[in-house]
């Protein structure tokens, strides 16, 4: 390849705008069809990859992995950020078993399967059980959005899916490194010596960046997300030069950052998320690029009987093994069980055991790759099916899902307030529900309606309909509290917090 001209820029430029406009409008599409948009973005990779339309050959692995883990650090730190301690608090020592002990689980019994049913090596099977045994938070919520479910299932799965990413990165590196594989005591020590130094450096990391950034004012708005990014950032790096896990680093001091009383929030959530969705589309992009389909037919049985055996057996044991000590229902243990979506993070890792030379590693990325794909087309579009079938999500007469509202939000900070932008979806329980009877706290108040066009300010006894949009002023301190009661009302209708917990 010669030397990178200004033409040759313009050409990238035309061919990433494309890119992301095309992954842009997927988004939509994948929402409607319950498609993980992973998929999508997956297959753009493939179709401008070598056996695609364009014939692009890229290869390079280790440039994938190095530009994988910089893309699961903005993904993890945008995790973090929007995620709601009061909402996950009650369930962190459950998903902390399950994405430890419970991973454990996972991990050797589908080990034991690729080595007993695939005639794969222990080294291999083992590397694959790790690989595979890391649910993904972007595809899993990209399924669950629009589906109601209790708090207590989707806390789990969100707190799960950040933290089980660092102990699997650590077994999949020791799996592949050269010589013997560690005695499995030693690994349970790595892996627990890692995960406290990396939750002890985000931690610090997280709140000494809070309290700077409620300290110092910066000289503009657009800083303060730039600053959160940078701190997230900081705490991967700091937290793997010191030896431990750099993931679970960046996810503790986001979720810290992310629940602080800082500056712009609204403005930094939105830059994030931005970040996040960028980082999602080019990491599948690239991951579709580096698969080299016509590799794919030998490896695709292997695939399905390793993956159905993670789905039916190893995924329901660790979660029984993990979450017996809790209490939890097994109508939510079955949830939770076929609810563990994978993603980009199992490819990502399927790149380590190549850079490192391990053998038969690019059939361990091929069955890796088709397991995803052919388990996530399974699985994503059944979820809400399984959920209304263990009467865990709400569902209208017709057994739809009871859609969740739109919410932006917006800050007054001289008026120590919000305006919160509130869209009612066709599907929302709120269609029929008088302004007095959302009974929201008090300091919040509906102040403008928005119906076909025009706008009015409404009475207590106005009655909402679907296609409305509300405006909404808040206090700072009863903000959340109120954008809590209109999903509750949106999901449960008016008797919602009366009849049941919605």
């Amino acid at each position: 390849m010669g030397p990178l001209t200004v033409h040759h820029l313009n050409e990238i430029l035309l061919i990433g705008a494309a890119v992301l406009l095309v992954a842009v409008v997927a988004v939509r599409l994948a929402s409607r069809s319950g498609l993980p948009t992973l998929l999508v973005y997956l297959g753009i990779g493939v179709v401008i990859g070598q056996d695609g339309l364009f014939g692009f050959t890229f290869d390079d692995v280790q440039l994938t992995q190095v530009l994988g883990y910089a893309a699961l650090v903005v993904i993890l730190a945008e995790g973090g950020l929007g995620t709601k301690w009061h909402e996950i608090k009650p369930v962190v020592p459950a998903a902390a078993v399950l994405s430890t002990v419970g991973l454990l689980v996972s991990v050797f019994v589908t080990g034991a399967a690729a080595h007993y049913l695939v005639d794969l090596e222990w080294r291999q099977a083992l590397i694959i059980g790790a690989v595979v045994s890391s649910t993904d938070a972007a595809a899993v919520f990209s399924v669950l959005r629009n589906i109601s479910l209790a708090k207590r299932v989707t806390g789990v799965l969100e707190a799960e899916s950040g933290f089980n990413d660092a102990p699997v990165v650590i077994l999949v590196v020791a799996f592949s490194k050269t010589g013997a594989v560690d005695h499995w005591y030693t690994l349970i020590g790595e892996i627990a010596l890692e995960l406290v130094i990396g939750a002890a450096i985000g931690a610090a990391v997280g709140f000494i960046g809070a309290y700077g950034l409620k300290h110092v004012a910066l000289p503009a708005s657009g800083l303060y997300p730039i600053a959160v990014m940078a701190i997230a950032v900081g705490a991967y790096a700091l937290g793997a030069t010191e030896h431990g896990s750099g993931f679970l680093a960046v996810y503790v001091a986001s979720l810290i950052l992310g629940n602080a009383k800082l500056p712009h929030r609204p403005a930094t959530r939105g830059f994030a998320e931005g970040l996040g969705w960028m980082a999602q589309i080019g990491l599948f992009v690239l991951l579709g690029l580096l698969v080299t389909p016509h590799e794919l037919g030998d490896d695709i049985i292997p695939a399905i009987v390793i993956g159905l055996f993670l789905t039916v057996v190893a995924r329901p044991a660790s979660v029984v093994v993990s979450l017996l000590p809790f209490g939890i229902p097994w109508r939510d243990q079955a949830l939770m069980s076929w609810a563990g979506l994978r993603g980009a993070v199992p490819i990502v890792l399927a790149t380590i055991p190549m850079v490192a030379g391990v053998d038969d590693s690019r059939r361990i990325f091929n069955i890796v790759f088709v397991l995803v794909i052919v388990y996530t087309l399974v699985q994503g579009p059944t979820l809400p099916w399984v959920a209304r079938r263990l009467h865990l999500a709400d569902a209208d007469a017709n057994g739809t899902d009871a859609a969740d509202l739109g919410i932006e939000s917006a800050p007054l900070e001289r008026l120590q307030g919000h305006l919160l932008s509130v869209a009612i979806p066709e599907r929302s329980r709120m269609h029929g529900v008088e302004v007095n009877e959302l009974r929201l706290p008090t300091g919040a108040a509906v102040t403008l309606v928005v119906r076909n066009g025009s706008s009015f300010v409404p009475l207590p006894s106005t009655v909402l309909q679907r296609g409305d949009e509300l405006l909404v002023v808040a206090t700072d301190p009863v903000r959340d509290a109120a954008e809590d009661r209109l999903r509750a009302v949106g999901r449960g209708g008016k008797l919602a917090g009366w009849l049941k917990d919605a």
